[in-house]
Formats: C-alpha cells, structure tokens, sequence
C-alpha cells in the first residue's frame, strides 16, 4: 500500500495552455452547462407536472433527461474548474468518483436508449396489445433495471480498482478515464481486465440486439403499410435513431481515443473526441424530442410561455 498512499492527486495533461482565451472558452462550456439544465430540467417538468404525458414513450424519455443532467454534473464542474486553473490537478478521491459517474451515466444512457427502442417496437408492431403489454409497472421495473445495472457493474469496478497501487498519476485526458487509471497501476491488472470485458460484452450485447431485433421488426412493419402509417412511424423512431447513432458514435471514438497514443491524433481533435458522448447528447435530446413530439413541444411552450 506504499506506492498507493504516494498517490493523492491525479494531473489531467490534456488540458492545454491558452492563455487568456481560456476564460472564453469557460464562458462557451459554462453557457453549454446552463442549457444542458435547462433543457433537460424544462422536459422533465413537463413530463412529471403534464398528466397527459404519464405515458410510456415519456416517462423513458424523462429518465433519459434525468441521467444525461447526471453525466453532466460529473464533467462539467471539475471541467470548468481545471480550465482556469493552472494546476490541472484533481484529488485521487474525486477521480474515481468522477469515473463512477461518468461510467455508470454511460451505461445507463444505453440501456434507456435499448429499452426506448423496445417501446418503439411494441407500439408499432402491437399497437391493439400495446398498453396491455407495456403497464405502468412494467414501464417502472424497465426503468428501475437500467439504473440498477449501471450502478451494480460499477461499483464492482469500483472496489476493484480501489484495491490497485498506482505507481504514476498522469492521465492524458481532461477527465479521469477508467482504462488510463488501470493502466497506471503497478499491480496485478489482470481481474479489472477480465472484468472489464465482461462488462463491455453484458452492456453492449444484449441492449444491441434488442435494438436491432426492434428495428428491423419496424423496418418491416412499416415497409408493409401504408404512407400515412410510414410517416407517423418514422417521426416517432428518427429522434429515438438520431440520439442512439449519436450516442453510440461518440463512444466508440472516446473508447479508440483512450487506447491512442498522445501523438496520434491532434491535441484538440483528442480533447473534442473525448467530451463529445459527454456533452452532445445531453444538450441535444432533449431539443430533439421537444422539437419532434407535438406533446412535448406544446407543453414545453405553455411552461416558457404561459400566457399564449
């Protein structure tokens, strides 16, 4: 435990200096922060408050809110923080906290966007059996089961990665990544490696092929039925689509990023690559579904607009 107690404090190294042109790009990602809330806090409100939306398609979409307001929170304080500072330095503590977070926001932003395609599926392909099959309970329990097997498979990583005896403290990142932590370790890595592709293969298998097994089910449905049918069909998937494809893209370049070396790709394309699945999808979802569901849409302006 020697080596691990000399470590108190982990230096992010992405961080790069630019002077006085860092106070603009704090006030870009604080504004980007504050309409991250906003946006997300604006359609969770109207989903709790607005009885008409206690629907299922709704109530997956505001869990999807809560969790990207979630993730925010464990980037962009610590983000903005070392920004302006000079040190670029955050405590050991707070680093694997800060993994946690951001580890489990992941998880739990793909297995909402699974179980939003699984609804998709059932209330295309089974409309007549639609609210027969997906019950309120059912709509608590699926969402009950994205959040528990996040917080379940992390905190296992968590403990494992408690037990490591980090011999460096530089991290090649503007937040602390799970991979380049274990890869600082003087100790036996070999269980958080097998754990940790066992974690790749339960969180991306199966969610992957409920999403595929739903779409192409839609896919076949809709090229059968008729034009109005089709179009209802597609406004209802494409936000649903955009946000998946959006998500799923940003991880896999931060996943390839952090298995990079510092000198293969350009230092800023490095830092964009990294935040992006952390910052995009949260500010765009909920602008997304706002602008592409009537109801949404409708209630969103009654509560920025109350008298018209």
């Amino acid at each position: 435990m020697q080596n691990l107690t000399k470590i108190s404090f982990i230096i992010l190294t992405a961080y790069t200096d630019v002077g006085n042109v860092k106070y603009l790009y704090f006030t870009i990602l604080l504004a980007l922060y504050v309409c991250i809330i906003f946006a997300n806090v604006l359609v969770i409100r109207v989903v709790c408050m607005d009885r008409s939306l206690h629907e299922p398609m709704y109530l997956f979409l505001c869990s999807l809110c809560v969790n990207e307001l979630y993730g925010s929170t464990g980037l962009f304080p610590c983000l903005l923080l070392n920004l302006i500072s000079d040190t670029h330095e955050i405590s050991l503590t707070y680093c694997y906290i800060q993994i946690y977070c951001l580890y489990t926001y992941g998880v739990a932003e793909f297995s909402n966007l699974a179980i939003m395609s699984y609804d998709r599926y059932m209330s295309i392909c089974h409309p007549l059996q639609y609210h027969t099959i997906v019950t309120p309970k059912k709509v608590c329990l699926l969402i009950l089961l994205a959040w528990l097997l996040s917080f379940c498979i992390f905190t296992v990583t968590f403990s494992l990665n408690l037990r490591l005896q980090l011999c460096g403290n530089v991290v090649e990142k503007v937040w602390c990544d799970n991979y380049l932590l274990v890869r600082l370790s003087c100790s036996d890595t070999t269980l958080n490696n097998i754990y940790g592709l066992c974690i790749i293969v339960l969180v991306v298998g199966p969610p992957m092929v409920l999403m595929l097994y739903s779409y192409i089910r839609i896919i076949k449905i809709t090229f059968r039925a008729s034009n109005d049918t089709k179009k209802k069909s597609l406004s209802t998937c494409v936000p649903h689509i955009v946000s998946l494809l959006n998500y799923s893209i940003g991880s896999c370049f931060t996943m390839i990023q952090s298995r990079l070396t510092k000198t293969s790709i350009p230092v800023t394309l490095s830092i964009i690559i990294s935040v992006y699945f952390l910052m995009i999808p949260p500010l765009v979802n909920p602008i997304m579904y706002g602008l592409k569901m009537t109801k949404i849409r409708d209630a969103c302006r009654k509560v920025v607009s109350p008298r018209n």
